[in-house]
């Protein structure tokens, strides 16, 4: 049986002031209070909108996003939209298709009498007449909205801000930042439902809850990355802690080599640990010059990265129905944990975060990978809402 859609969420105190979820829905509410539609289509263009489906549908035609028009009250005929904070609670059988405003626009609208309702019956709502002319007025607004609109910070007033669920999330703010969904949600949706089943298939090699769980325990045990940067970083952590004092490249280089050889790793394999000490010295002079390390400072383990991950893959198990939510609760946290006992800083663990992505990545061009770890970095360190600048490393 098909599943009746889930209650908006609703204050438990209706007394009480609404309280926008997110700048989004901050930013319709007030327009719609001025009777701003040109503040309220500007604020669409930019937003995450989101279409309802029961699952049980979508698994069958996965390719197709049935919007159906609804009739509400006083007789208007409307298609529904809910914008990300507007979400109801995480089900099982009920799921969502990440949208946009172009993808509305685009949409065969056959009857220019159906309007367009996002949020319907919520402070806010917005109802918008959905003519061939009004969709191009929907169209140039998408066009002109800002550019790397997707590498934004973003947060819930409603999500964890605060304890070990708030810190685990914080860990995979990284990709929450260049995915431009909000740092601190465990929930509903993260893109989409089609879009978490491709990803977790096309990236992971995930296709149900099993293999799922595999990718994120071997995520959280730190065995998804190659062993390779963590093993030459603790030869010189083990150097300096012998000497007390910061070995020299060639001295690094030669001491991790001859531990590889010793381990009997094949000579081309001895290389390679040598080549690697020498990208990573190349990398940490980046990273310096960009600010992702102070002046004298350098990365001692590259775990950050599977820990991040972890997090972000946490919740896209949750979006593709592969978890419920206690699950992924528990995973997110425990990812927070292990990042707390391997790192003593936000700062230390993005730097580990970023060298462990770059050098699985990036191949020293000093492109997409690294300029998006800059300005997450930049960004989370920065910024006045960040968890980074909130929420205590010990």
């Amino acid at each position: 049986m098909t599943p009746h859609p889930p209650p908006l969420p609703s204050s438990p105190h209706p007394a009480a002031p609404w309280v926008p979820p997110s700048e989004t829905e901050q930013r319709l509410h007030e327009a719609a209070l001025r009777g701003d539609v040109e503040a309220q289509i500007r604020a669409l263009a930019e937003a995450q909108l989101f279409v309802g489906a029961p699952r049980a549908e979508v698994d069958a035609d996965p390719d197709t996003v049935w919007w159906r028009p609804q009739q509400v009250g006083n007789g208007l005929v409307v298609r529904p939209l809910l914008t990300r904070g507007m979400l109801p609670p995480w089900h099982p059988d009920w799921v969502f298709h990440g949208v946009t405003l172009r993808w509305a626009a685009e949409f065969p609208w056959r009857d220019p009498r159906v309007l367009l309702a996002v949020n319907g019956g919520m402070p806010g709502e917005v109802l918008l007449p959905a003519t061939p002319e009004h969709r191009a007025w929907w169209l140039r607004c998408y066009a002109e909205k800002e550019q790397g609109a997707d590498n934004r910070f973003i947060a819930l007033r409603h999500g964890p801000l605060h304890g070990p669920l708030a810190f685990g999330l914080a860990c995979g703010a990284h990709l929450a930042f260049v995915n431009g969904v909000p740092w601190n949600e465990v929930g509903t949706a993260y893109l989409g439902y089609t879009d978490e089943l491709g990803t977790l298939r096309d990236a992971w090699g995930v296709t149900d809850p099993a293999g799922w769980r595999g990718e994120l325990d071997a995520l959280l045990d730190g065995r998804n990355s190659p062993a390779e940067p963590d093993f030459v970083l603790r030869v010189r952590e083990e150097l300096c802690a012998r000497r007390g004092a910061l070995p020299s490249p060639d001295e690094w280089r030669e001491t991790a080599a001859g531990h590889a050889q010793d381990l009997g790793a094949h000579p081309t394999a001895v290389r390679h640990i040598e080549e690697l000490v020498r990208r990573v010295l190349r990398y940490e002079a980046r990273f310096r010059a960009d600010a992702l390390l102070p002046p004298d400072g350098r990365v001692r383990r590259t775990v950050a990265y599977d820990y991040g991950r972890a997090v972000n893959v946490a919740r896209w198990g949750l979006s593709a129905r592969f978890c419920a939510p206690p699950e992924a609760d528990q995973a997110i946290v425990h990812a927070g944990a292990l990042a707390r006992a391997a790192y003593g800083s936000w700062e230390e663990y993005s730097a580990g975060y970023a060298l462990g992505r770059v050098l699985r990545f990036d191949g020293e061009e000093y492109g997409r990978y690294h300029e998006q770890n800059v300005a997450a970095h930049r960004t989370l360190t920065e910024h006045a809402g960040s968890p980074w600048r909130n929420l205590p490393w010990r």
